[in-house]
């Protein structure tokens, strides 16, 4: 048995895959990935972008999407919904999610964010497929709408233990609007996790603790990410307990698990396994680029560690903040450079897409 299978079966985490190209469903590059232990898939509008600008892979469809008068958005969001479509198919067995992103041109505007989820969700229709909403400060209400209405949610773009309190208490709120509204419904049909974004942490406050340039910063680098994401999970074993949970869990409610995102080392001298091997805990996920999940399954540490020290993770931030460094501002900075990576990719995907759509038209 790899460690990616004993990851789940030992350990309690579901080790995802970070990626997605439309070659890997036919050439059983996908199966692979399953066979050795990943159990789930996230997307995101760059994932696409790298598939559909990098690869010829799409353009059959897309000019049998142009020639029957779809437009350029259209034609993506059927290549990315095809894609996504058949990533499920081949998770179906393992009972774990495959992720599609609602646009990220939407994350500061409540109401469109609920239409557009709602649009995905309906038009997929699978029971292991995950709209992902970002966790915005306009993401929060719709994200309690869309868990009250049993819809199944990613929330993306977590950085910080405020915004992650928000995203635990919309999940909860719209559990109970569901139980309110479907008085004789289970609960389990509904299925929710929390992004926390990781090593992007690092790379902020590591550019700041060099700025400070004394002995007592330079101790602190790469630890911050890490620390904060131990902090999450004491978090969500606080939230999910107790009886207002209690009462949701005996209707059958699933908890939202904390699902480790941008996982894979920026920085060359840390392990590359850095943010898999501390994060390791029950009810979670970790999502992995490819390389990352390579090097996990040949040297990751096995044993639980998202719990181990949590005295430890608190005295790491508590130094951070008498250096200056408050992680809620970080977060802050983060969430719209997320925001902003995501929207151009989207844009640089349509502008390439409609380059190739005017090349059909000219045919």
């Amino acid at each position: 048995m790899g460690r990616l299978h004993e990851l789940f079966d030992e350990h309690g985490q579901s080790p995802w895959l970070d990626n997605l190209r439309r070659g890997w469903m036919v050439n059983g590059e996908m199966q692979g990935w399953i066979d050795r232990g990943v159990r789930g898939l996230t997307s995101n509008p760059s994932i696409f972008a790298n598939a559909m600008i990098s690869s010829d892979e799409y353009d059959a469809d897309l000019e049998t999407f142009i020639r029957s008068g779809a437009s350029v958005e259209e034609a993506y969001w059927n290549l990315a919904v095809a894609d996504i479509e058949a990533a499920l198919a081949l998770l179906t067995p393992t009972f774990e999610y495959v992720s599609i992103e609602v646009s990220p041109t939407l994350a500061n505007d409540t109401e469109a964010t609920i239409a557009a989820a709602r649009e995905l969700d309906d038009r997929i229709a699978a029971p292991n497929l995950y709209i992902k909403v970002p966790a915005t400060a306009e993401g929060i209400p719709a994200i309690r709408t869309l868990i009250g209405e049993g819809r199944s949610i990613n929330v993306t773009l977590i950085f910080s233990l405020e915004r992650y309190g928000d995203v635990m208490e919309a999940y909860i709120a719209g559990l109970e609007d569901y139980a309110a509204a479907n008085p004789e419904a289970d609960l389990g049909s509904i299925s929710s996790v929390a992004s926390f974004f990781i090593s992007r942490v690092d790379v902020n406050v590591d550019r700041q603790l060099d700025a400070i340039a004394t002995d007592a910063a330079s101790a602190l680098k790469g630890r911050a990410a890490v620390a904060q994401g131990q902090l999450a999970y004491q978090a969500f074993l606080a939230t999910f307990s107790g009886a207002r949970w209690e009462a949701l869990e005996a209707r059958g409610a699933r908890v939202q698990r904390p699902l480790w995102a941008s996982t894979s080392t920026k920085n060359p001298d840390y392990p590359d396994t850095l943010y898999v091997d501390t994060l390791i805990g029950p009810d979670t996920v970790n999502t992995l680029p490819d390389a990352t999940l390579l090097a996990f399954d040949d040297h990751g540490t096995l044993a639980r560690t998202v719990d181990a020290d949590p005295e430890g993770a608190a005295a790491v931030v508590a130094s951070l903040a008498e250096l200056g460094i408050d992680l809620e501002d970080v977060a802050v900075i983060l969430e719209d450079e997320g925001v902003a990576s995501f929207a151009k990719s989207f844009d640089d995907v349509l502008q390439t897409l409609a380059t190739r759509a005017d090349e059909f038209r000219s045919d």
